[in-house]
């Protein structure tokens, strides 16, 4: 199936579900193709497992923790040029 932008961000949830079946969608910016949407597979070309996919997400959100955030964003800003007392 071939879509434009606009009619892709409308019609998303379907999409996707189509992608899952098998479906391959491409997505068109001012004519062009631009984007290809495909089901996901593992390289043995089965889907992938949901609770294995979790658990790998996990482990790399752990490994990206950067700390404790603290504070909003101005309030990060405000500190770091001096500003709060």
């Amino acid at each position: 199936m071939i879509t434009n932008l606009r009619e892709a961000k409308a019609q998303l949830s379907k999409l996707v579900q189509r992608a899952a079946e098998g479906e391959e969608i491409i997505i068109t910016v001012h004519g062009r193709p631009t984007a290809r949407m495909t089901a996901v597979t593992s390289a043995a070309g089965s889907a992938i497992d949901a609770r294995e996919w979790m658990q790998e997400l996990a482990v790399e959100a752990k490994a990206a923790q950067c700390g404790e955030v603290r504070g909003t964003p101005q309030e990060q800003w405000d500190d770091l040029r001096g500003e709060r007392g």
